[in-house]
């Protein structure tokens, strides 16, 4: 089965800078991340749009993930790696904007990069990639071993998850 992934940026996509003391988005680092999972028969294609942190995209940035999604969902499902800060706002976009999706396309991202001590960025990934291929059409948030439909979803900053409303 074919899935595409779209990196977008946010924190599953960032690394520390030890030039600035911060954590950065700086390039993509998908593939570290695939490069750990065992994916028989499964063909990822990953579509790097943009490494940025979410609060910092725009109409524009939510444009070009929409156009980019219309596209590959018709031929397969569409895992969205995003900052978790927007991606409902993202996911809605989308959602609102592409009729009868032929594929799910999931949203997924984490609250602590990589390589730090308890990223939950490895697990939200799989997890994206297993509902992908069996999740029906729609628009969907998958993280910390839950799924959400994007309408009846928020993010509660204080205890850091998704939440259904």
């Amino acid at each position: 089965m074919k899935i595409h992934i779209v990196t977008t940026g946010g924190t599953i996509e960032k690394v520390y800078s030890e030039s600035s003391g911060r954590v950065e988005n700086v390039a993509s680092k998908i593939d570290r991340y695939l490069q750990q999972l065992r994916l028989p028969d499964t063909r990822i294609e990953v579509a790097s749009l943009m490494n940025k942190d979410s609060l910092e995209m725009n109409d524009a940035d939510r444009e070009l993930i929409l156009a980019a999604v219309r596209i590959k969902v018709a031929e397969a499902p569409v895992v969205i790696t995003h900052g978790t800060d927007t991606m409902v706002e993202t996911g809605r976009l989308i959602k609102a904007r592409i009729e009868n999706p032929a594929h799910a396309v999931v949203l997924t991202g984490a609250m602590t990069p990589l390589g730090f001590e308890r990223s939950d960025g490895l697990q939200n990934l799989t997890e994206s990639l297993l509902a992908a291929r069996i999740l029906p059409t729609g628009v969907w948030i998958v993280v910390h071993n839950q799924i959400f439909d994007v309408e009846r979803v928020r993010k509660d900053r204080e205890n850091a998850r998704f939440v259904g409303v």
